[in-house]
């Protein structure tokens, strides 16, 4: 019999040529992403190479998950040393990784007395943790059956059957239907439409709303903010129809925009308190970990037993958590977010080309919006450059590089967009 991995370990996984690669996968993978652009075998900082050698600027992280980059030191360093302490011990037990972790979101989402925190493996099942504390909100509140959840027209919150009820997008619902009932989605950033969601026409006809869902930033639609002011009105009316507002913030979360979380701008969320908010991606640097953050009384709508996740939360997850929110910390990433992302915008906006159009966004999560709807040639001539982008709608090219991004770094990202001409 074979061996399955060679004795050597996987140091003989970084041969062959994407090609050689790329053949192997198509007959190995489910073929759910189509074939790799390329196939990676090294990163460090915000380079990655590929298997023939070619190096890369990460100007996507992964999809806004490589906060620190590749291969940052501290945080292997942590990983590798709570992985050759304690690995995993099922939630029958606590870690002291787990409760620092626990304790530490709490404080960088400046959430109020009684707030707890729900450790999961990922963004998705974060939002299918919320999802579920939306069912409770009528056992809660002892009004009726509330089974009501509102969200907007572009949002993505995942492809579990849960966040999938809630991600508009019909390609990714219609396959799958019938999904969880009672999701209506409203124009995005549309006060009128969301007043009208919570007036008593809409609540007789429909019921009583349980929860409001919404991205701060779209990410999937294109990078796209909500107005100002609009979290502001939807923390009102449903703070007086007693809903939950849920903001996902898997993807702008954990510094990405600037701040530990988006809602904390005061352009963004203009002081409020959330119910519920959901974070991954960047949350480990790398390392699948995502969390639920529950203040104040809703952290009580999950009671034992209603919930639970074998691997979430477990040991190495929460040190690499840990570690990723205090490298953030410790090298002052959240202002190198704020001023190489302002940077980076100023440079692409200016750059010359006859494509782009506008960069919107917030940080460093970016959309280059393009005069024409050539997203995905201009992400394949990056490629060919040397840098990762993500054609993420028709017109918008999507930036989310590591935290880590410098300002020579950034101006090299806006050299490429300058030779871009018509494609």
């Amino acid at each position: 019999m074979s061996t399955v991995i060679p004795a050597e370990g996987t140091a003989l996984l970084s041969s062959g040529s994407v090609a050689g690669w790329t053949q192997r996968y198509t007959g190995a993978v489910m073929d759910t992403f189509g074939p790799p652009q390329r196939v990676l075998v090294r990163g460090e900082g915000a380079y990655v190479w590929d298997a023939d050698g070619k190096r890369y600027l990460d100007l996507l992280g992964g999809i806004a998950v490589n906060a620190l980059g590749h291969a940052h030191p501290t945080l292997t360093a942590a990983i590798s040393a709570q992985l050759g302490t304690l690995g995993h011990v099922s939630n029958f037990f606590g870690t002291p990784a787990q409760i620092a972790l626990a304790e530490t979101l709490l404080r960088a989402a400046e959430a109020p007395d009684g707030s707890r925190v729900f450790l999961t493996n990922s963004g998705t099942e974060a939002v299918e943790a919320a999802f579920k504390m939306t069912r409770r909100v009528a056992a809660s509140s002892g009004v009726g059956t509330r089974t009501r959840v509102l969200a907007l027209e572009g949002a993505f919150h995942g492809r579990s059957m849960g966040a999938l009820a809630l991600t508009a997008k019909a390609a990714y619902r219609e396959p799958f239907e019938p999904l969880p009932g009672g999701v209506e989605h409203l124009p995005f950033g549309d006060l009128g439409a969301l007043e009208a969601a919570f007036a008593p026409q809409s609540v007789a006809e429909h019921g009583e709303v349980a929860a409001l869902v919404v991205e701060p930033v779209q990410g999937e639609a294109g990078v796209r903010p909500l107005p100002p002011g609009y979290l502001a009105a939807a923390r009102r009316l449903t703070r007086a129809h007693g809903a939950l507002l849920v903001l996902d913030e898997v993807q702008t979360g954990i510094g990405r925009c600037g701040s530990w979380f988006a809602y904390q701008q005061p352009e963004i969320g203009g002081g409020i308190v959330p119910d519920v908010v959901t974070v991954a991606k960047g949350l480990g640097g790398g390392f699948p970990v995502g969390a639920v953050i529950a203040y104040g009384e809703a952290a009580h709508l999950l009671g034992r037993g209603q919930h639970g996740s074998t691997f979430g939360g477990n040991p190495v997850a929460a040190a690499a958590a840990l570690t990723t929110i205090g490298v953030i910390e410790r090298d002052g990433l959240l202002t190198n977010v704020r001023e190489v992302g302002a940077l980076l915008r100023q440079e692409v906006e200016m750059c010359g080309s006859p494509l782009v159009r506008e960069v919107r966004g917030r940080g460093l999560l970016l959309a280059v919006v393009l005069n024409e709807p050539v997203a995905p040639q201009v992400a394949t001539a990056a490629l060919e450059a040397g840098f990762i982008v993500n054609a993420v709608a028709p017109d918008a090219i999507r930036l989310a590089p590591p935290l880590i991004l410098t300002a020579e770094q950034a101006m090299d990202a806006a050299r490429f967009f300058a030779t871009l001409e018509d494609l």
